[in-house]
């Protein structure tokens, strides 16, 4: 596959997931960073190369545009072994990535956002930033749970479930102040996807 453009938000967690398969992939992209506040980001969103406004987009060569990060990954991911062919390893991953945008994402992303982006500050209250606290560790311990007996989250491999469950639960303690240390079987699903081939942190942007 060539002829592929990515507007991606560097900071960001959900952009960072297909920057990321793109690169376990090993497939060839031209990336155009939008960073949160930029005259690029606001440029993409009034062109329409940002549709519904928000990052990350998708050009495909066809003139296609593909929107909302889990949905990319999953349509990278045909034909390659980070998408399962058992039809229940399908929907054991579906469910994971429904997880993470549904309750994952809106509170360690969540939390780390209002620590991160200056704009944002005014609605880090103490209340809300010990609420997310809470509802942060609650989550990343099902993450745990699971983790305390399976490698991975769907199969017997790494699949897309992964990836968009990493992308948020590898800064959490440093971005979201979360303690990361109490979750033994995450942490070394951490270490296993930091060790493959084709991998980079959030902070190395094309």
């Amino acid at each position: 596959m060539s002829g592929l453009r990515l507007y991606s938000m560097p900071s960001s967690g959900n952009s960072y997931k297909v920057r990321l398969l793109l690169s376990f992939l090993d497939l060839e992209y031209t990336h155009i960073a939008c960073e949160n506040g930029s005259a690029a980001l606001a440029e993409a969103k009034a062109s329409g190369n940002a549709p519904m406004g928000k990052l990350p987009a998708l050009h495909l060569p066809d003139g296609n545009i593909l929107s909302e990060s889990n949905a990319i990954l999953c349509y990278l991911a045909q034909g390659s072994g980070w998408l399962p062919e058992n039809s229940l390893q399908q929907a054991q991953m579906l469910a994971w990535m429904f997880f993470e945008q549904n309750r994952h994402e809106p509170v360690i992303a969540v939390r780390a956002s209002l620590r991160t982006y200056p704009e944002r500050a005014h609605l880090a209250t103490p209340a809300r930033m010990e609420e997310l606290l809470a509802s942060g560790h609650a989550v990343v311990a099902l993450m745990e749970e699971h983790l305390s007996s399976n490698e991975w989250f769907a199969g017997t491999q790494a699949s897309v479930a992964d990836i968009a469950l990493y992308a948020y639960t590898h800064t959490a303690a440093s971005r979201g102040g979360y303690d990361m240390a109490q979750f033994p079987a995450l942490n070394d699903w951490l270490q296993r996807i930091a060790a493959m081939p084709g991998y980079f942190p959030l902070e190395a942007v094309p």
